[in-house]
């Protein structure tokens, strides 16, 4: 979703606006996003307006053809030397230029992948009180959920809430996570866990160090889950979902369902990572970068 030049008047009707006081009702009131929704909001409350400009598309139809997110094929990793190599190239070009890539014919099953995602969906579509019980914002508990974890510092909320589990190194207690999505969140932490440690494998053969170095230095050893979900918005044109950013330090394994809406900034385009069924994103954020300098 994108904020518009029309959401930039509607932020100026208000003369006298209290941002912090409506933003701590709504966070006492631990419903998300969702729930407003559910009580039957027909505009969106003061704190979702955004005033930045519109994001729009800026890729015109030479560039669709130009441009494409890489997609490598780990089929063939694991059966001899120079596909391994080739696949290798493929990562550290990808990660040169783009700084993203898809993976298929990887190591998660598209079975797992879809129940994680089901799993997102459930947690998410409780009834409220139900959720409630998850509210928080006490960053040493193994499982939250909340409405943007930077709700009170963020000049503009964005419209999503998202639950987070630290799933490792020190994984939770069964019981601290929703049955909802319980035993789908251990199986997929079992698979993304050895996905994550080829990917590091790949990533220090890319940099050009033994394949175990990143691993060694215990870039693989914890395991944080977000799961963002995206409520229908009765005004659209008017916030987002989430706001351009980027990620620094540490590797991000991505799945997005059949509706997508996941854009990558490349050269001065905002490019659609178009959903591929099995597939997974990789975001290596800032990662090679402080690692070639280890």
């Amino acid at each position: 979703m994108a904020g518009s030049n029309n959401g930039r008047s509607r932020l100026d009707d208000s003369s006298e606006y209290d941002r912090k006081s409506e933003v701590q009702a709504f966070d006492d009131s631990k419903v998300g996003v969702k729930g407003i929704l559910d009580a039957g909001v027909t505009k969106l409350p003061r704190m979702f307006l955004h005033n930045q400009p519109v994001i729009e598309n800026k890729l015109d139809s030479d560039a669709a053809t130009k441009f494409s997110i890489p997609v490598i094929d780990f089929e063939g990793l694991r059966k001899n030397a120079a596909q391994r190599a080739d696949i290798v190239q493929e990562i550290r070009d990808a990660c040169e230029n783009w700084g993203f890539f898809q993976i298929v014919h990887h190591e998660i099953p598209s079975s797992v992948m879809e129940e994680v995602l089901e799993g997102v969906r459930h947690f998410h579509e409780q009834d409220t009180e139900v959720k409630k019980e998850f509210y928080s914002r006490d960053v040493t508990r193994k499982f939250t959920y909340n409405t943007n974890y930077d709700l009170h510092k963020a000049p503009t909320a964005n419209w999503r809430d998202t639950f987070y589990c630290v799933m490792a190194p020190n994984p939770p207690n069964p019981k601290e996570i929703p049955k909802v999505c319980r035993d789908v969140m251990f199986k997929y932490m079992e698979y993304v866990m050895k996905l994550g440690l080829t990917l590091y494998e790949l990533l220090s053969e890319a940099l050009g160090l033994e394949p175990n170095h990143l691993k060694d230095i215990e870039c693989a050893k914890g395991l944080f889950i977000a799961g963002h979900y995206y409520p229908a918005c009765p005004e659209p044109d008017f916030t987002l979902g989430l706001s351009d950013h980027t990620d620094s330090g540490f590797l991000t394994i991505l799945l997005q369902d059949q509706i997508g809406g996941l854009q990558v900034f490349h050269k001065n385009h905002w490019i659609d990572v178009p959903f591929m069924r099995g597939a997974v994103i990789v975001n290596i954020g800032d990662l090679m970068q402080a690692s070639s300098y280890l």
